[in-house]
């Protein structure tokens, strides 16, 4: 691996671990307990604050704030991290802030993900692998992504709320309760309009796949029984299909927030 280079105006502080082939642009500044690991690029304008990990070949854009503490009026400068994975795309603004006390100390971002410009990841967040965030995101504190979810321009989701695996939620929407796997949600305040088909299909889901996460999704949100009733159903008619026992164990193991339903039915409480 080739030296990292660093720009005459970039200022680096000791302290800071910089690893192989890292490139440190114009005006960027690399705080003491930072890691910046193989192959990252701060293009320019880039603050890394903080004890923030940065995985390999993670590349962030000017005016982009990571570490920097958390907006949590309560945070007390305790020792809390945010650890970003590899081959990230960070642009434009984007903020991400560690965690607090309150929330386990950690904010976690998987690989392979993009932040479009000045989304925002708040403190004790965990967003797993391959996320896209578009433009002007909001995610609030102590939130957690699914793999593969895709979170629409100016999209806010509250505190504590849950987005499943491969779900999508659409520009502008307001999202205050827990959107599941697999399911796509819109609008101000978000109701669950489906599941997000044209995500499956990009990701390689077998159409028989789909037809069986189609069947669940109309059994458990039928308007017979309890939400919990219609789980225990759906479970035993699909017992053997991983992706619909992951939207049941979603409900199951339940939240702070309740579960997103479609449009006219009350969202159900937590589990």
């Amino acid at each position: 691996m080739s030296a990292a280079r660093i720009h005459a105006s970039a200022v680096v502080e000791d302290g800071a671990r910089i690893g192989d082939g890292v490139a440190i642009g114009p005006f960027c500044h690399v705080g003491p307990e930072a890691v910046l690991a193989e192959g990252c690029e701060l293009v320019s304008h880039v603050v890394v604050a903080g004890r923030t990990t940065i995985g390999p070949r993670t590349r962030i854009f000017p005016f982009a704030s990571i570490g920097h503490q958390p907006q949590d009026l309560k945070f007390k400068g305790e020792p809390s991290t945010l650890s970003i994975g590899a081959d990230c795309q960070i642009r434009e603004g984007v903020t991400m802030n560690p965690g607090t006390a309150g929330g386990g100390m950690e904010t976690v971002v998987g690989d392979r993900c993009a932040f479009l410009a000045n989304s925002h990841v708040g403190h004790d967040c965990r967003v797993g692998n391959g996320v896209v965030f578009s433009n002007n995101v909001m995610l609030a504190g102590h939130c957690s992504v699914g793999d593969y979810a895709i979170l629409g321009g100016g999209a806010a989701v509250i505190q504590f709320a849950r987005v499943g695996a491969h779900a999508f939620v659409g520009g502008l929407s307001g999202l205050e309760n827990d959107c599941i796997p697999y399911g796509m949600v819109v609008g101000n305040r978000a109701y669950l309009s489906g599941l997000n088909i044209i995500g499956l299909q990009r990701r390689g889901f077998a159409r028989e796949d789909i037809h069986a996460l189609r069947r669940a999704y109309r059994a458990l949100f039928a308007p017979e029984g309890t939400l919990l009733e219609r789980v225990e159903d759906v479970a035993v008619e699909f017992e053997a299909h991983p992706a619909v026992r992951e939207i049941l164990d979603f409900v199951r193991e339940g939240g702070k927030r309740s579960i997103c339903t479609p449009r006219g039915t009350p969202p159900a409480g937590p589990a």
